[in-house]
This record gives structure tokens, C-alpha cells and sequence, in this order.
């Protein structure tokens, strides 16, 4: 009985910690290609400030807004 309720308790977290673990990989693509990035002052402040925002979200356990933070940076950063 005991391990099928941690089979279970597992079943149910894996997919969160395996989502979460998705914010520090993009995380890392963006620090990676801002050094090369050719943006305007404004769109790199902005790239930055949603970086930042997303590494919050994601240390608080939002990691939907976290993505969705880090996702927005991608997409300006054409990653």
C-alpha cells in the first residue's frame, strides 16, 4: 500500500518538477545570447527586465509565469 501511494505522489510530481527545471535551461539560453545581440537600447532594458522577471517567478514557484516571462525574452532575443 505504502508504495503505491508513492508511486502516485511521484506520478503526480514529476511533471511539475520537470517543468520547473524548463526556466533555468531558458535562463540560460538567454544569458548566452545576450552578449551577441543586436537590439536596441530599449528592447535589451526590456530583455533584461523580463529575464530578471522570470528568474523571480520562477524562485517564487510560478513557473508558469515564469515561462511565459523567459518565453517573451526568447522571442525578442530571436531565439
Amino acid at each position: 500500500m505504502i508504495v503505491r501511494i508513492s508511486i502516485a505522489l511521484f506520478l503526480a510530481l514529476a511533471p511539475v518538477n520537470a517543468f520547473a527545471n524548463q526556466c533555468p535551461t531558458m535562463m540560460a539560453a538567454i544569458d548566452a545570447a545576450l552578449p551577441n545581440a543586436s537590439l536596441s537600447e530599449a528592447d535589451m532594458a526590456k530583455v533584461k527586465q523580463l529575464r530578471q522577471q522570470g528568474e523571480q517567478l520562477h524562485q517564487s514557484g510560478d513557473h508558469t509565469g515564469s515561462e511565459a516571462s523567459l518565453g517573451e525574452a526568447k522571442k525578442m532575443l530571436g531565439l
